[in-house]
């Protein structure tokens, strides 16, 4: 006799086992691309899913494409915190930090007064000025993953996906250039280039672009931001339970989503120390895994043809979020001399 719990379980297995291995041969194919031409794995997989839209209209992938986009993400997002841990925060000193904080801060809110000023929903500033001032995509999909379900929110992740790893490629060429032509020395070349480029892959890129102290220096100031990942998520929640939320969706998202918390207690433990060495590489492996078949997933559920209709205003905001944050970063600087 079959239990009904084993029974359900082999049922989902069944249902979404087609869309999970879809996803993670696009996924693969991506990694493969991305070694190949030095481009990001990322938009490799966005390109690639909404190549493969067609699966989406498959019943047998549908289940599976959706596992990708909401689970396989969430687990992605949690194992983000084996990047991180306390020391690597405080061993540049509070300054950094203090920048940090305000950049993200007030990136974040003028992103969303700005988005709303030019007739686009919170969401939309929540997803783009998230994006842009924490950890590119990684970002925008725990954020996205954070979200009460809306019709246009797969649109808006797809483009902000589309636009941040643009952006970030364009930071990777400009920024190094924009410090050098600036005088910066080593530390506040680092903390530019760690503190305004989007993606942690760039940022990190752009730093041992220029030296090694700059991108040690840079590599700490990027994982500072992704740090702040977990009290902007909180926060997004917090604002998705209000009363507006509840008029679109009477199913309130919780206070603290299950997957950040794992991402803080990872955080704790690996800051620790208890975590060995070859587990906390092989969750970080495992977490970058998730997050581009996650993509991939989006990628196939996305529709090319509501992309196309965007028009200029979606791009003129994430360009400006974008020079908004570099300015902002560099005032600092100026400030904290």
């Amino acid at each position: 006799m079959k239990l009904p719990i084993a029974s359900g379980f082999g049922q989902r297995l069944s249902a979404t086992t087609p869309g999970i291995v879809a996803c993670v041969v696009i996924a693969a194919a991506a990694k493969f691309l991305s070694e190949q031409y030095h481009a990001p794995v990322m938009l490799f997989a966005l390109l690639l899913g909404i190549a493969m839209n067609f699966l989406a209209g498959e019943s047998a992938c549908t289940p599976g494409i959706a596992f990708s986009a909401r689970t396989v993400l969430r687990w992605g997002v949690a194992l983000l915190g084996l990047r991180i841990t306390v020391g690597d925060i405080s061993a540049l000193g509070w300054q950094p930090a203090v920048g940090v904080v305000v950049s993200v801060g007030l990136t974040m809110a003028i992103s969303i007064a700005a988005a709303r000023l030019m007739g686009f929903r919170t969401a939309f500033g929540v997803l783009s000025g998230g994006a842009t001032a924490i950890c590119g995509g990684s970002a925008a999909l725990a954020l996205a993953a954070a979200m009460p379900a809306h019709p246009q929110r797969e649109r808006a992740l797809s483009f902000t996906l589309i636009g941040i790893s643009t952006l970030s490629n364009i930071a990777l060429i400009l920024y190094p250039v924009i410090a050098r032509a600036l005088g910066l020395d080593p530390t506040q070349a680092g903390i530019f280039l760690g503190g305004s480029i989007h993606e942690v892959a760039q940022a990190v890129g752009a730093g041992y672009s220029v030296s090694v102290p700059v991108g040690d220096t840079a590599t700490v100031v990027k994982l500072m931001r992704v740090v702040m990942l977990l009290p902007v998520i909180a926060l997004t929640v917090l604002l998705m339970r209000g009363p507006a939320s509840q008029a679109s969706d009477s199913r309130r998202p919780p206070l603290l989503p299950w997957f950040i918390i794992l991402f803080a207690a990872f955080v704790l433990v690996n800051s620790l120390g208890w975590i060995p060495q070859p587990v906390v590489q092989a969750g970080v492996s495992l977490s970058g895994w998730c997050l581009v078949v996650a993509i991939a997933a989006v990628g196939v559920k996305t529709q090319v043809r509501n992309l196309l209709t965007v028009g200029i205003k979606p791009i003129v905001l994430m360009i400006g979020e974008t020079l908004l944050l570099a300015a902002i970063v560099l005032g600092l600087l100026r400030l904290y001399g």
